[in-house]
C-alpha cells in the first residue's frame, strides 16, 4: 500500500518493508531489521530496533537513543493510549528516528498520533487511502504546541 501524504508535510509516498500496511510519512528508507523487546534491546549491544508496549517505561531507552533507528510502539486495543505518551517522550528527549505505530490503529487516531511524533503507522487492519488523507487534512490548524513541527495558530496571529 502506498503512503498517502498529509498536506503539511509535501514528501512523497513510501512503502515499508515488512506489511503491506504501512504507512511512512519520512524521506529516509525504510528500517529492513526486527523489533526486539525493550527488555531484550537494554540487554544487548547490537539491536537497533525496539518495540515497546503498554506497560514499558519508554524513559528507559533515553541512554540509548544514538543507536537506535526504528521505535515500534504496540496499541494493543483501541483504547489503550499509553502509547501516546511513548511517543511523545522519545521525540521530547531527541528521538529523530523512525516512530512508528503498530497493532490497532484506526484513521480517526493518525493526526492525533502525529502531533505526538509518530511519523509511521503499521495498522492490523489495512486503512483506505482516501480516509488517511481525509484525515490528516480535516483540522489544517492546531491550537497548541506539540511533538511535530506544526506551528500554533496563537503564535501565526501574533507574528
Amino acid at each position: 500500500m502506498a503512503d498517502q501524504t498529509p498536506p503539511a508535510e509535501g514528501r512523497g509516498p513510501d512503502t515499508g518493508p515488512e506489511s503491506e500496511n504501512i504507512l511512512r510519512y519520512r524521506d529516509d528508507a525504510p528500517v529492513a531489521h526486527a523489533a526486539v523487546t525493550v527488555d531484550a534491546f537494554l540487554d544487548q549491544s547490537n539491536a537497533a530496533a525496539v518495540r515497546v508496549e503498554p506497560g514499558d517505561d519508554a524513559r528507559d531507552l533515553i541512554p540509548h537513543l544514538e543507536r537506535l533507528d526504528l521505535v515500534e510502539v504496540n496499541f494493543p486495543a483501541f483504547g489503550d493510549g499509553r502509547g501516546y505518551s511513548s511517543a511523545r517522550i522519545l521525540r521530547e528527549a531527541g528521538y529523530d528516528g523512525e516512530l512508528r505505530a503498530v497493532g490497532d490503529v484506526l484513521v480517526d487516531q493518525l493526526a492525533y498520533m502525529r502531533r505526538c511524533g509518530f511519523d509511521a503507522f503499521d495498522p492490523d487492519a489495512p486503512l483506505d487511502p482516501q480516509d488517511v488523507e481525509a484525515a490528516f487534512a480535516r483540522w489544517p490548524e492546531d491550537y497548541q504546541s506539540a511533538a511535530d513541527a506544526r506551528t500554533p495558530i496563537w503564535s501565526k496571529r501574533h507574528a
